[in-house]
């Protein structure tokens, strides 16, 4: 049986996992994936949220929205955020969710979503 502790720490994740999914959305990320880990020993962290988007403007725009939405709907900042204005991947860590913003071809090329084939990974609709 899990803990009150655990309870929480456990809904604080999926709010964080919702808010990241609405961010992404929100500029039309593209091919949202989201991979539980939660269950693996040894991971990294308990979620890896992956997507991309069309051009280095709208990557900078997913990161963006994701920051403010993110900010504003689970009171969390980015312990670190790596790539820039021109990266073709950028990522989020907020520790226990990372966010991994491609552009197409670097999304295809390092396949990341299934180094964790292992794990749960869920499909995002695309909004249109």
């Amino acid at each position: 049986m899990r803990s009150e502790k655990e309870c929480k720490n456990m809904d604080q994740t999926k709010t964080l996992v919702e808010a990241v999914v609405k961010g992404l959305q929100e500029k039309k990320g593209k091919k949202i994936v989201t991979v539980d880990l939660s269950l693996l020993a040894g991971a990294i962290c308990e979620y890896m949220i992956v997507c991309e988007g069309n051009s280095l403007t709208q990557l900078s725009a997913l990161t963006d929205s994701v920051w403010d939405i993110v900010r504003r709907d689970a009171g969390e900042k980015p312990l670190s955020v790596d790539g820039d204005r021109n990266a073709t991947w950028i990522g989020m860590d907020y520790g226990t969710v990372i966010v991994h913003i491609f552009m197409p071809d670097r999304r295809s090329f390092y396949n990341i979503e299934n180094l964790w084939a292992d794990s749960k990974i869920t499909e995002i609709l695309d909004n249109e």
